[in-house]
């Protein structure tokens, strides 16, 4: 099979959004936006963000991120509530950006007057497996409150959207992909890296820290189905060690994406590898199919391991990379992160700049 060759970074292609950003930058003050982040910053620990957070500031945000180290303890959630308002006087933003709903952004809500953006990402309103029911029904109906009380919503992908009761006004923004870090490289070279053979198919699959939800059993099922099809199939397991710079590589490397998440808002996974011309077989969840239109090959199967298998088998029979990268690029991070400074915008000019300091009392 015939290699494409290895391209670099096509900034070219980022540079519409991030123009229209920065032109839209000169003729409004540059908004400064506190992000909230679930979860204590360290590790690899919500990466999306902060490549997102980055674009932004390129894009002409001044940003500054607080991680609420805490979402269930109400003494530690005291503590955090003084850092968070600490964190503002410091700061003086015009707004806060909640990264999450449940907890996360009822905090912000309940701890500052200044207005709220709330970004729902998956199981904040998805049912998750991997919680108790009554957590995740708790969690699901502190997200409801906090989406009628927000300043602005944004959900990652329409299906999440569709789960937002009694609000009309929500912008649909998936997290980007950073096309800078993702792009297509030579699988050989790829593998050489990894120490991978060149004869293996292998199969990449992200389990996270929630394989239940990410459906590990069905994909292993598949998986072992495919085998009984098609010699020489390995699965590799993503479970959240890998460090972030090395994904790329390890997108690259293989030959196709298996995906079959229960629940999912807008899987950053797909997205990437979109981006790196892997080849995806997928369940219907989250915003996969609309990610997927026009992309080849790829498919979409229904939640059974023979359907499953006989689907990586067709991919794997001849392996051939994808032309997801044109894809990829309509969500970079430059794009969304010019859809989000349109959001900030319109908050802000129903809050006088006057009122910064008012608010953040």
């Amino acid at each position: 099979m015939a290699e494409p060759l290895a391209t670099g970074p096509m900034t070219a292609d980022l540079l519409p959004g991030l123009t229209k950003a920065l032109s839209a930058g000169q003729h409004d003050c540059a908004p400064r936006v506190l992000f909230v982040v679930p979860g204590d910053g360290s590790g690899a620990s919500m990466i999306f963000i902060r490549r997102q957070i980055d674009s932004l500031r390129a894009a002409g945000v001044i940003p500054r991120d607080f991680f609420l180290s805490t979402r269930t303890s109400p003494g530690r959630l005291l503590r955090e509530r003084h850092r968070f308002r600490q964190a503002v006087r410091e700061f003086s933003p015009d707004l806060v950006h909640a990264q999450y709903g449940t907890m996360t952004a009822c905090f912000c809500l309940m701890s500052t007057r200044l207005p709220v953006v709330v970004t729902f990402r998956g199981s904040d309103l998805n049912p998750c497996r991997s919680i108790s029911l009554m957590q995740s029904l708790g969690g699901r109906l502190l997200s409801q409150i906090a989406a009628q009380v927000a300043s602005e919503v944004v959900c990652v992908s329409e299906p999440l959207r569709r789960r937002v009761c009694g609000r009309r006004s929500v912008h649909i923004i998936p997290s980007g992909v950073d096309t800078n870090l993702f792009y297509p490289r030579a699988r050989s070279q790829a593998r050489r890296e990894l120490g991978w053979p060149l004869d293996e198919r292998v199969i990449l699959f992200n389990s996270g820290s929630d394989p239940v939800t990410k459906g590990v059993c069905l994909a292993r099922t598949a998986v072992d189905n495919a085998r009984g099809l098609l010699e020489g199939i390995r699965l590799e397991v993503l479970n959240g060690h890998v460090p972030p710079i090395r994904i790329p590589t390890y997108l690259n490397a293989a030959d196709c994406l298996l995906v079959t998440s229960l629940f999912e808002g807008s899987p950053n996974i797909v997205k990437e590898a979109l981006a790196c011309n892997l080849p995806i077989v997928s369940l219907d969840v989250g915003d996969v199919q609309e990610r997927l239109q026009g992309v080849t090959p790829s498919e979409i199967v229904r939640a059974d391991a023979d359907e499953i298998a006989r689907a990586l088998v067709r991919i794997l029979s001849s392996p051939t990379r994808s032309n997801g990268f044109s894809r990829a690029v309509e969500i970079s991070t430059a794009a969304m992160a010019g859809k989000l400074l349109e959001v900030y915008r319109s908050v802000l000019r129903r809050k006088p700049p006057s009122t910064r300091k008012a608010a953040a009392a």
